[in-house]
């Protein structure tokens, strides 16, 4: 599959077979992670891979009783190191810079997996301090998302876009 074809076909999955990844399979979807650009090539990434039961059921309920997540053989708690980010940019390195970075992380991963056959949803919705409680997390980390993983169990269909008209603006913001 092409770049174009991973972007477009790759699916938010919610339903997973128990199989587990192996290592060799975890380590090369966080390579793929930490091959994403950063602001400065700060890397203010960390990677906590789970594969705990208590822990997933614990982390799924901090995710506001998102119970899938639990049911995906490994969760990935993708994190900012806020300590690097600000001894690189300060204060907008930890409030913005070291989000993007993550971010452009967590895609990478994402696409990777995907490529591989292996299913993963980005989520966002989580309470940051039940999750940094959970994980023992130093107050200089925080959890950005939580990518559960494993062999899909579904296919979805493609969730309906906004076309490039709606959201593409030629030098300046248009309201449409």
């Amino acid at each position: 599959m092409n770049l174009m074809e991973l972007m477009y076909n790759r699916r938010s999955i919610r339903r997973y077979k128990p199989d587990m990844l192996s290592d060799d399979t975890l380590y090369e979807l966080v390579k793929a992670a930490v091959s994403a650009p950063s602001a400065g090539n700060v890397q203010p990434w960390e990677f906590i891979i789970i594969k705990e039961r208590d822990i997933k059921i614990a982390l799924a309920k901090a995710a506001y009783n998102q119970m899938f997540i639990a049911e995906a053989p490994v969760i990935i708690v993708v994190c900012a190191n806020l300590l690097e980010a600000s001894r690189a940019y300060g204060e907008r390195g930890v409030n913005l810079y070291c989000i993007q970075d993550t971010a452009a992380a967590i895609e990478n991963m994402l696409l990777y997996a995907f490529s591989k056959g292996i299913g993963s949803c980005w989520i966002g919705a989580f309470s940051e301090k039940t999750v940094e409680k959970i994980l023992s997390l130093p107050e200089f980390i925080r959890p950005v998302a939580l990518i559960p993983l494993g062999y899909p169990a579904e296919t979805p269909e493609k969730p309906v876009r906004k076309s490039l008209n709606s959201v593409i603006h030629f030098n300046s913001f248009r309201v449409k």
